[in-house]
């Protein structure tokens, strides 16, 4: 399990996420991977967060720019990767299928065999970044 550290450096979150996507020893490890590929080819400059450490939960990993993108969990039948303000983006390519209902948050579930619109994927990413660089100024 990941360290359960709450002031980690960037690189030992990276490394919290690393030992994540190794725990999951099922076709879950390798999603969560590829997600993380997109996201950081989608912004080379976003930062990796290891966060809600707590004895039931190792933590989640979190990726942020200018404030958070969106969190990385895995769940026995979906890897979810969560927008912090999702409601906010538009989402031509419709990936957003969970947490709908919501008036800030919007989710994106991977079940076993999804196969993701990697283009689309990284246009959300860039637009969430977009969106918090907008919200700093």
């Amino acid at each position: 399990m990941p360290r359960k550290d709450s002031s980690q450096t960037p690189d030992s979150a990276s490394q919290a996420i690393d030992e994540r996507i190794r725990d999951l020893d099922d076709w879950r490890g390798p999603v969560l991977k590829r997600m993380r590929e997109l996201i950081h080819e989608a912004d080379p400059e976003v930062v990796e967060e290891w966060k809600w450490a707590k004895p039931s939960s190792g933590g989640t990993p979190v990726w942020s720019h200018d404030g958070g993108i969106c969190t990385g969990e895995s769940y026995k039948q979906v890897v979810k990767l969560t927008f912090f303000r999702g409601a906010s983006l538009k989402d031509p390519a419709r990936l957003f299928n969970a947490s709908l209902e919501g008036n800030t948050r919007r989710a994106i579930d991977i079940r076993q065999d999804d196969a993701i619109d990697e283009a689309a994927f990284k246009e959300l990413i860039r637009a969430a970044v977009a969106f918090n660089v907008a919200k700093r100024k």
